[in-house]
């Protein structure tokens, strides 16, 4: 098992700001390593996100929606940024309605990650929807959704065509694989 230690820890020398817009900023750090050198790091912030694993009838509830930075149409869970200071089981609930027009009488935490740590600082909050009731979408006036429900076997299937190929639908329909075959979550 890998020690926990401070010996490998950068030190934050200087920071630069690039950028900065509605949702991230870019800056650079400058940061002292542990052999004394120094070195500069490209460090995206992101407010975080939260997504839902809802499931309904047998389905999982996506939205398909154009992904700009990737060209192309993407098959996700519903998911969105965290306002300032919003609690992510709140954002979650929003969002799954927002998108889907679904309410969850209850959500659970799945998971928590974050999405690139290499270089940004965006975490993500992963719950699953329970006790679904239908209700009205209502998407961001700059969102353009389809919303389906689809079976396990055409989330696989989407995973091979990488119409799926983000990582928290991803881990989303595994966490459903793993439901599927034991009844927990």
């Amino acid at each position: 098992m890998l020690e926990k230690t401070d010996a490998y820890q950068e030190i934050t020398v200087k920071t630069e700001p690039i950028f900065q817009g509605k949702i991230i900023s870019l800056q650079v750090d400058t940061v002292m390593l542990p052999n004394g050198s120094t070195a500069t790091r490209e460090i995206v912030r992101h407010p975080g996100a939260a997504a839902v694993l809802a499931l309904i009838d047998g389905k999982m509830l996506v939205v398909e929606q154009y992904r700009k930075p990737m060209e192309k149409f993407q098959i996700e869970i519903p998911a969105g940024k965290l306002d300032a200071g919003e609690d992510p089981m709140e954002a979650a609930a929003r969002e799954l309605e927002e998108e889907t027009g679904y309410r969850a009488g209850k959500l659970r935490p799945l998971s928590a990650f974050y999405t690139s740590p290499g270089f940004a600082d965006e975490k993500l909050y992963l719950y699953i929807a329970e006790e679904l009731t239908k209700g009205e979408s209502a998407p961001d006036e700059d969102e353009f959704l389809a919303v389906e429900a689809i079976t396990f076997e055409q989330a696989r299937q989407y995973i091979a065509e990488e119409r799926i190929s983000d990582a928290k639908t991803v881990l989303a329909v595994y966490a459903w694989q793993a439901y599927r075959l034991t009844g927990e979550i």
